[in-house]
């Protein structure tokens, strides 16, 4: 980005070469009004003369407190009508005595005003420039009829170099997007915002951002995100033509004023001089208060210099501003504000393409911001600091985890030579809180009587794998069936990049420690190998082992866990593979798991994303609930060793319990009943343990709607829910020999009840 010195020359211009590119860079700091192509005839004059001068530009950008950039399309439009311009005067000299009348006629004078007019016309107004030109041409072929013969010739000459005027305009770029508007047109400049909408780009970032939404744009949702202080507008459009919906973002430092602009800007070039080093990064948060307070005093200091009068409101604003475009991620902590959003997505070349979005609800979306090579750069940098691992052309692959106050999500940069383009980010947003079972259960990733299930092989200490495909849920789903854990229990955690909701269990006064290895894809590092990290927990006392993603080498390490661990604490991880089979098939042949090892898997749970009918959209369930038999030898499939306990059901969109487990034929939960006094040999009484959990399940979800207590669904209440479950479930069990499921649930509602204040 050019930033032209104070003093610089109103309307001077620099060309600079940025990624192979040509930027056109014209100053307007210190003009009285806003630059722009659309409203301003003198400035499309301008910028058109320019062009005359500066060949080979594909964007445009006026440099004022805020930047406004002209795409290459809107540009190449300009371009042509430049040459059209040159043309027209140079090469084919139009304003020559010769060319406007051969034979020297009386005309020539009225002539040479009209074609000069239109001339002028066509640098500040060549839409007007058009409809003028045809109504001449129509005027002067009408006047053919008062000419004697040779005045004839004179005349048809002139009309001839009219007509080939009006066909070298009618075939720009420019006319044609006019032409379908015209019906309509009354000489305003209003038709040019139709073709002329430039990316704004305060003087304090590189990231362009289209500000004006789309005219042939349906708005189907408006809504607000971020926090006091620190507001931004999010509409999601849609275009008949396009697949994907647009997720249009206006944030506050967009929308400044001139004189809060020039505050930011001034404040950034003296923050810039003192930016923190690598090793303050290592308390991120820290490091963010500092600056945000060193910001908002300077911005006081800076304001009364400027005698510019900010409100509490506005000085807080400026400063958090401040700090995401110098040590923070800039746009893209505005974006992971947006609880709504899943995945956010920066292809390479990263400043040539528009950031794509996955919603909760409306699935693909197109961005209106595109971001620069020095903003991507940028973060690369401060990832690297943040994280402690290489991003190099050794080491292409960086995954980590950014956290943002409560906001949390997982970055993935991958550069040359694995992208050749250069840098390119994935980010996954975390929720905000943990996914609890009664969510998934209003989401209908699960039914009631599915968490019934999960909460009751959880406390019979399974070993669990949940697998899917990617963004089928199964990280959150894990960090579900951790909530099921009861808190006496010690868990021990096991993740490259931390995505399991550890801090939010510990407010809960859960037991954790969490362990962070090295990842799969790095050569060297300093940190621990997962295979180790995994050994090393069962030296740790007794705990539930919780790993984050099976990827590599740790499996071996894990199933070690599983055969180590059995039946005394819930082992579980997640892992990629579209069904049980496709878990063995990864597990053994692409990880090297002795056959026999893997039968230490108890249950495998398969997430994926389901299409609705439509194809426009995909919904995230639960498909199958499968556990691994133990007679087997060679193949689980054809010995039979995968037994379904539920199933998806397409037609029904819900998942359906399978014959063996409706009549009782699950060695897995006779097993666990096995050691459970009172339930060995009793199904009847196991089952309707389970029945009782998923009951509890459902009417958290009925509760919550009945009485609008969206909190009932959160971890804090299910946190205490199971605890009292399981107290209750003693009571009843003391008095009646067991946890009778009518007498359990007469309890837990009245304490439930009780609790949201009923």
């Amino acid at each position: 980005m050019v930033l032209f010195k104070p003093g610089t020359q109103l309307y001077s211009y620099e060309i600079v070469r940025e990624e192979g590119n040509k930027v056109l860079y014209i100053n307007y700091i210190g003009a009285t009004f806003v630059p722009s192509i659309a409203e301003n005839p003198d400035v499309m004059a301008r910028t058109i003369d320019l062009l005359t001068e500066a060949t080979g530009v594909s964007r445009i950008v006026f440099v004022q407190q805020r930047n406004y950039s002209y795409n290459a399309q809107e540009t190449f439009m300009l371009q042509e009508i430049s040459s059209l311009h040159i043309f027209l005067t140079k090469q084919e000299k139009l304003l020559a005595p010769n060319k406007l009348s051969v034979l020297n006629t009386e005309h020539l004078s009225k002539r040479y005003n009209d074609v000069a007019y239109l001339l002028l016309a066509l640098k500040n107004d060549p839409v007007a420039c058009y409809v003028q030109l045809k109504a001449v041409i129509n005027t002067e072929r009408k006047k053919l009829e008062e000419f004697s013969d040779t005045q004839k010739i004179d005349q048809l000459n002139y009309i001839k170099l009219l007509e080939k005027f009006f066909v070298l305009l009618k075939n720009t770029e420019l006319i044609k997007k006019a032409e379908p508007l015209l019906d309509s047109y009354d000489f305003k400049r209003e038709i040019y915002h139709s073709f002329f909408r430039p990316e704004i780009i305060p003087n304090f970032t590189f990231t362009r951002l289209v500000a004006s939404l789309p005219e042939d744009g349906e708005i189907i949702d408006q809504y607000k995100i971020g926090e006091e202080f620190d507001v931004s507008h999010v509409t999601i459009l849609k275009r008949k033509r396009d697949a994907k919906f647009i997720y249009h973002l206006m944030p506050p430092e967009y929308s400044l004023e001139e004189d809060k602009q020039e505050l930011i800007n001034l404040a950034r070039n003296v923050l810039i001089e003192h930016q923190p080093k690598a090793e303050e990064f290592t308390d991120p948060e820290r490091t963010r208060q500092v600056f945000f307070n060193v910001s908002r005093d300077l911005l006081r200091d800076l304001a009364e210099s400027k005698k510019t009068k900010l409100e509490y409101k506005d000085l807080n604003t400026l400063a958090k501003i401040l700090v995401r475009h110098t040590i923070g991620f800039g746009l893209i902590e505005v974006l992971l504000q947006d609880e709504k959003l899943q995945d956010i997505v920066l292809n390479a070349p990263i400043s040539a393409n528009n950031i794509f979005l996955r919603h909760q609800e409306f699935d693909e979306c197109i961005t209106n911001i595109i971001p620069s090579k020095e903003d991507a750069d940028s973060w690369a940098a401060k990832l690297r600091m943040i994280s402690g691992r290489p991003l190099d052309e050794a080491n292409p692959i960086l995954d980590t985890d950014l956290s943002l106050g409560n906001i949390r999500s997982r970055m993935a940069v991958i550069q040359q030579p694995l992208s050749p383009s250069g840098l390119a980010y994935a980010v996954r947003r975390h929720r905000d809180k943990p996914w609890t079972l009664p969510l998934f259960i209003k989401n209908k990733m699960i039914n009631s009587f599915t968490a019934g299930l999960l909460s009751f092989l959880i406390d019979g200490s399974r070993t669990i794998l949940v697998a899917g495909t990617r963004s089928s849920g199964k990280t959150s789903l894990l960090g579900a069936l951790m909530l099921e854990i009861m808190p006496k229990y010690r868990i021990i955690t096991v993740e490259d990049t931390q995505e399991l909701p550890i801090h939010a269990l510990r407010k809960l006064n859960y037991d954790i420690l969490s362990m962070k290895v090295r990842g799969s894809l790095l050569k060297e590092s300093a940190e621990v190998g997962a295979d180790e990290g995994i050994r090393t927990s069962l030296r740790l006392g007794d705990s539930s082992l919780i790993v984050g993603e099976v990827r590599s080498v740790e499996a071996k390490a894990l199933y070690e866990a599983m055969r180590v661990g059995a039946l005394a604490n819930v082992v579980a991880g997640t892992i990629h593979g579209a069904s049980p089979y496709g878990v063995f098939d990864r597990v053994v042949n692409d990880l090297g798991v002795p056959v026999t090892s893997f039968k230490a898997t108890d249950i495998i749970i398969v997430a994926n994303p389901v299409k609705t009918p439509d194809g426009l959209k995909s919904v995230k369930r639960v498909i199958q609930v499968s556990e691994i038999r133990k007679h087997w030898t060679k193949d689980p499939l054809e010995e039979g060793g995968f037994v379904d306990l539920l199933k998806y059901n397409v037609e029904k969109d819900d998942i359906e319990p399978s014959d063996e487990l409706i009549n009782g034929d699950s060695e897995i939960i006779k097993d666990i009943a096995s050691g459970v006094k009172g339930w060995a040999g009793n199904w009847d009484a196991v089952y309707d343990n389970i029945m009782l959990r998923a009951k509890i399940k459902q009417e958290i979800v009925n509760m919550s709607e009945q009485y609008n207590r969206p909190d009932m669904l959160e971890a804090e209440f299910n946190s205490v829910s199971n605890n009292m479950f399981h107290q209750f479930s003693k009571e009843v069990q003391d008095i009646y020999g067991l946890p009778v499921g009518d007498k359990v649930f007469a309890l837990w509602k009245q304490w439930a009840l009780k609790e949201i204040g009923r």
